[in-house]
């Protein structure tokens, strides 16, 4: 039996009298090698069809559809783990890894990185309306970036103080409002829509932004808060922002905060940025606003 069975499956996998291999002739093997070719041949042909006819809508330098991105994040450097800065005045080991941060990060904002005139210009030391270069297309080609100066954010740009003020019990925090393209953020209408404390830094063509304690028991432990920059907001001529392809050495604005907490509390900052289309939502920490804990110990 075992025999009938071993001679069943040498005759199936080869039957010498038929010709046939696997229960098939060669023919059989051809057409139906033939056909499945065919087959995937017409599926991989309408899969591609169809890709290559939805990329024809699709540009490469602009989304077709905004209506669903949510207003830009801000974020800021150093961005440390649980949003919780905690530091020694006196151990440097305790802030080194935040200084490494904001140095890394300022890094691209050196004069010597900006001195291409072909990809960079000067748009004003003062805020100024939107800078506009076009439209979001190819045809006018790669698009120049507005200078921002390392040296404009003062206190906080690392080149007086290396330490960005860790050392003195003062941090600075370097601000930025993410990018998206074709954004155009809109200043707030007039002074009464933003916080008292930056009334006389409001200007119809910057993005203000207000860092205040998040606790009302934390107001007697937050000194004055400084802000540097460009008018120590978002300037509107940097925006637009045009894209990775067209605006390849673009540089976002930067606001610098520097803080006096008192030493030994933890203090719980929120900082806000206001715009007629900037919104707000808590189940995003970084939408158009932040929170950070400091703690600043002798």
């Amino acid at each position: 039996m075992s025999a009938n069975k071993d001679g069943g499956w040498k005759s199936f996998i080869w039957n010498s009298d038929k010709s046939e291999f696997l229960g098939r002739t060669g023919s059989s093997w051809f057409k139906i090698f033939i056909f499945y070719v065919v087959f995937y041949g017409c599926l991989a042909g309408i899969f591609i069809g169809t890709i290559q006819a939805m990329l024809m809508t699709l540009s490469n330098f602009k989304p077709t559809y905004q209506d669903r991105v949510a207003p830009p994040g801000l974020s800021h450097s150093p961005r440390p783990d649980k949003a919780e800065i905690s530091f020694s005045m006196s151990d440097n080991t305790t802030y080194s890894a935040y200084v490494k941060n904001m140095k890394d990060f300022l890094e691209a904002y050196n004069k010597n990185k900006q001195d291409n005139e072909t990809k960079f210009e000067d748009c004003g030391e003062t805020p100024q309306d939107y800078k506009d270069r076009g439209e979001l297309e190819d045809k006018e080609g790669v698009r120049k970036a507005c200078r921002f100066h390392r040296e404009w954010l003062k206190d906080c740009s690392g080149l007086k103080d290396d330490t960005f003020g860790f050392k003195e019990g003062k941090p600075c925090l370097i601000i930025k409002l993410n990018r998206i393209v074709n954004f155009r953020p809109r200043p707030p209408t007039s002074n009464e829509s933003i916080p008292e404390p930056i009334h006389p830094n409001f200007h119809g063509n910057m993005i203000p932004i207000h860092c205040t304690n998040k606790r009302e028991e934390d107001a007697q432990h937050l000194g004055p808060v400084q802000y540097f920059g460009l008018g120590a907001g978002f300037p509107l001529q940097y925006y637009p922002y045009y894209g990775k392809l067209l605006h390849e050495h673009y540089l976002q604005p930067l606001v610098a905060v520097k803080f006096n907490i008192t030493v030994g509390y933890e203090m719980r900052i929120e900082c806000k940025v206001f715009g007629q289309n900037i919104d707000y939502n808590e189940k995003d920490r970084y939408q158009g606003r932040f929170d950070v804990k400091i703690t600043v110990k002798s």
